[in-house]
């Protein structure tokens, strides 16, 4: 009885053995035999882009055999640089010497955008992402990371009863910062630019690691900084659609933001974090867009903000006379301080910026006027918050 099972268990065995076995073709030849190759298949040489050289001149590098012609787009200059291209298909282009900042880049081969595919830093953008290159100075530059203690970022969703969709804002809290102390902070109100997200001035714009140089110099208080998405009508980014300069979107736009703002973000973010409901540990400040929503609140919502703040603002071309109707004389006397800047070659300074500060200088609002060289780019707005964030929540006294 022993032996049949045992014969039996072998015959299984040798069964599940022959049809684990890859079936051969049925053949009266031989097949032949392939083999591996003995060495591993070559590779194309590594890309090293962007290179920072020592003189600050930044060296780009793109592969693209096929291209006919290739330019490098970066933020800050103003023409293009033409790329040469290698006999190994890989194009190349070196810049001027760079000041100390964050650039973003782009190539474009035959009209066509791309970002590096060398660079995994990238400055996001709704309709037109980038790669970033930093450029070091001899001594770290307010938005380059050093060892001093850090803040945090929080990343919060929520849906907008007001604009009818999912959105999300940022919170920067301060070293130290401890939900579950009684310490209220003071806040500010940071918003982005056309065509960026809610992560703009995080990602692109560093504020997280400028406040942390700021606060550990003791140059600026410690704050909280929220960072929320920008649009009152997110149709305005339309690719095809009517785009920023149709006037009703324009104004939709930012009536429906002020709206979300106040009445949706303000209360949650007041509900969820320490901060002070005080009109005067309240800021506003933005670049751009940003900027002329920040305008457009902060004028209008006395009651709410102290300190206001425009970047390079842009707002919609109606009568100032309507879009800020508060008396001059309440203005003076509840703001703090107004802040008004702009790079010297933007082409914003020729269009509202000065018609803008005309007609305060006709009300006879006080403001502070800046102007710095640079163009549209975030090589300004970093060093705009640099200047800006010291001069905010400074008592004259209680309130």
């Amino acid at each position: 009885m022993f032996k049949m099972r045992a014969r039996l268990l072998l015959f299984l065995f040798a069964c599940f053995a022959a049809s684990a076995l890859p079936l051969r073709p049925q053949s009266s030849e031989q097949q032949p035999t392939r083999r591996l190759p003995s060495r591993p298949l070559p590779q194309r040489r590594r890309i090293s882009s962007p290179q920072v050289n020592a003189d600050r001149t930044v060296t780009f590098r793109f592969r693209d055999p096929d291209a006919g012609r290739v330019l490098l787009d970066l933020e800050g200059v103003a023409q293009p640089l033409v790329m040469q291209k290698g006999d190994d298909g890989v194009w190349t282009a070196t810049s001027d010497p760079l000041a100390p900042n964050l650039y973003g880049y782009s190539f474009v081969a035959d009209s066509v955008g791309l970002i590096d595919p060398s660079n995994s830093l990238i400055k996001p953008n709704l309709l037109g992402p980038q790669s970033m290159v930093l450029v070091p100075g001899a001594s770290p530059e307010p938005w380059e990371i050093t060892d001093v203690p850090h803040g945090v970022v929080h990343h919060i969703f929520y849906h907008s009863a007001v604009v009818g969709d999912n959105r999300d804002f940022y919170v920067y809290t301060p070293p130290g910062y401890n939900p579950r102390a009684r310490t209220k902070y003071p806040v500010l109100y940071l918003l982005h630019g056309y065509s960026d997200d809610a992560s703009a001035w995080t990602a692109a714009g560093r504020a997280n690691i400028i406040l942390d140089s700021l606060i550990a110099q003791g140059k600026a208080k410690a704050m909280i900084v929220v960072m929320p998405l920008g649009y009152g009508a997110p149709q305005i980014l339309g690719r095809l659609g009517p785009g920023p300069r149709t006037q009703d979107l324009v104004t939709q736009n930012i009536v429906k933001f002020r709206e979300s703002l106040t009445t949706e973000v303000m209360p949650q973010v007041e509900h969820d974090f320490q901060v002070s409901a005080k009109r005067a540990d309240r800021a506003i400040a933005g670049l751009s867009m940003g900027g002329g929503e920040s305008l457009y609140v902060g004028l209008n919502d006395l009651d709410r903000f102290a300190w206001v703040g425009a970047f390079s603002a842009g707002l919609a071309e109606r009568s100032l006379n309507a879009e800020f109707p508060v008396p001059a004389a309440q203005v003076n006397s509840q703001l703090r301080l107004l802040w008004i800047a702009c790079g010297e070659q933007d082409p914003v300074v020729g269009r509202f910026n000065r018609t803008l500060r005309a007609w305060l200088d006709g009300k006879g609002i006080h403001y502070v006027n800046i102007q710095t060289p640079g163009m549209h780019t975030w090589m300004v707005w970093r060093n705009n918050l640099v200047a800006f964030a010291p001069l905010l929540f400074r008592r004259k006294g209680t309130e």
